[in-house]
């Protein structure tokens, strides 16, 4: 790691979980893992990129490895650089390199879409630090055991179906 990221945590995606609300991406590494909260949409994208599924068309995150690539614009990494009311903020570290030199350009933007990037790309990605030190350890729950406490029953119990008896 280079001196420049001395501060930063490296971490990966561990899993992809469905959640109520989308999905939950668990970040982390050996000493710790905890969780960011997307959207369904973005949860896929994370998750076709990180199974390689074949797309018929382009999504987003493939358009826009095409127009970095159009425009010689490497992903360095990506850093989740901020933790503020619950919502974490993310930056997008990009190298453009042309005849005039190499620039390195910092983009604000959701986890998520730094997420997809980086993965499709193959870029390592970082958290601060101090926000590391923070969240909550949830390596716990990955090592869980799923029970099935209706295992021993020969029908579920009767509050196990949410329909009303109308909608049967």
């Amino acid at each position: 790691m280079n001196t420049q990221h001395k501060d930063f945590v490296k971490i990966d995606v561990i899993k992809v979980l469905p959640s109520p609300t989308g999905c939950a991406i668990c970040l982390g590494n050996d000493t710790k893992v905890f969780v960011i909260y997307v959207g369904p949409n973005e949860g896929a994208a994370i998750l076709m990129t990180l199974e390689g599924v074949a797309k018929s068309r382009p999504l987003t995150h493939d358009l826009i490895k095409s127009i970095f690539q159009g425009f010689n614009i490497s992903i360095e990494y990506v850093l989740i650089n901020d933790l503020k009311e619950n919502t974490y903020y993310a930056r997008l570290i990009l190298k453009e390199e042309n005849s005039l030199g190499k620039n390195i350009i910092e983009v604000d933007a959701r986890p998520s879409d730094c997420i997809a990037i980086a993965k499709q790309n193959n870029a390592p990605i970082y958290i601060k630090k101090d926000i590391f030190e923070k969240v909550e350890n949830l390596s716990h729950i990955l090592h869980k055991e799923p029970t099935n406490e209706y295992e021993d029953e020969e029908e579920p119990p009767e509050d196990f179906n949410f329909f009303d008896d109308e909608e049967k």
